[in-house]
């Protein structure tokens, strides 16, 4: 995974602004999700080990925009997860 990946920024409670790496998307049943990782500049890309990544819904507003959404259903992260891990493993090999 040591491609160029996307930055977004998004926005806390609070208005503070974080900036984040999309580390894949992927569907699982119908809905796509986005892998985020916190953009560090001292991390070295080439790295797989992960120890906070964050993982969105994309769903579309109104007008059709791409929105992400925290996942609150345990088992819909659960099939997330294991559909990502399994890409890991696929792009390892």
């Amino acid at each position: 995974m040591s491609e160029e990946m996307d930055v977004i920024l998004l926005y806390d409670e609070d208005g503070n602004e974080s900036e984040f790496e999309v580390v894949a998307t992927l569907e699982v049943n119908e809905n796509e999700y986005a892998i985020l990782l916190p953009k560090d500049e001292a991390r070295d890309p080439d790295v797989e080990e992960v120890e906070e990544a964050y993982i969105l819904r994309i769903e579309q507003d109104d007008n059709g925009e791409d929105v992400l959404v925290g996942i609150e259903d345990e088992e819909e992260l659960s099939m997330v997860i294991e559909a990502y891990e399994e890409l890991v493993r696929e792009e390892s090999n």
